[in-house]
Formats: C-alpha cells, sequence, structure tokens
C-alpha cells in the first residue's frame, strides 16, 4: 500500500483548516485516511503555536513505515527541526512576465532615441563652430 502523510481539508468556504493525516495515496483528498496526525490552521498568525500542531513520534513511525512525505508537511517538519532543510530550485522566481519585459525593451529604445536625438544637435553645433 502506498502511504503519504498529507493534508486533508476541512473547514467552511474560504474558511480552511486541515488535518495532517497518514492515508493510502489512492484515497481522495479529504477522503478515508489511516491515521490523524496533526492539524494546521492557515488562518492563525505564523508565530502562533497553535498554527501547526503534530505529533513527530507517529509521523516517524510512518516514514519509517515507508510513507512519503508531501512538499508542505516536509516543510512543516523542516520548520520543526525534524528534517534538515533542502534546496529547492526555482528559476523562473526572478523572471519578469512577458508583458514586462515587453515593457522594458520598449522604455530602452525610447531612450536610445531620445540619446540619439540629444547627441545628434550637440555634434551639428560642435560642426558649425
Amino acid at each position: 500500500m502506498a502511504m503519504k502523510i498529507r493534508l486533508a481539508r476541512g473547514g467552511s468556504k474560504k474558511r480552511p483548516f486541515y488535518r495532517i493525516v497518514a492515508a493510502d495515496s489512492r484515497m481522495p483528498r479529504d477522503g478515508r485516511f489511516i491515521e490523524k496526525l496533526g492539524t494546521y490552521n492557515p488562518l492563525l498568525p505564523k508565530d502562533s503555536e497553535e498554527r501547526v500542531k503534530m505529533d513527530l513520534e507517529r509521523i516517524q513511525y510512518w516514514v519509517g513505515q515507508g510513507a512519503q512525505v508531501t512538499d508542505r508537511v516536509a516543510r512543516f517538519l523542516e520548520a520543526a527541526g525534524v528534517n534538515e532543510k533542502t534546496e529547492r530550485n526555482n528559476p523562473n522566481k526572478a523572471e519578469p512576465g512577458q508583458k514586462a519585459k515587453d515593457r522594458a525593451e520598449e522604455k530602452a529604445a525610447k531612450a536610445a532615441e531620445a540619446a540619439e536625438a540629444a547627441a545628434a544637435p550637440a555634434e551639428e553645433a560642435a560642426a558649425e563652430e
């Protein structure tokens, strides 16, 4: 059986609340799970102790049994100091969108034209003297 430690969403519309559960990966996100391992309430402040609660012993047990941890739960474990931080690669993070690139190209072209226009009268004035 392919086990995952993942989040199962609860709460009402626009008021999310998540349970950290050990579940078969073939079950629906909010469906049947084997064991509840903790909770996550994203509406609480980031420094609140109630925001993320985990039973670390049981999580370690399930990981020892071969359960895979999802990315978000892995981040919770990193914040708790259980797992070492992994280096994440997002090469497109600092790259602007296509419209911003087009605007920058237009601005650079206009600046180049303005520089040429300003240089031309200065050259003509120097040639007349």
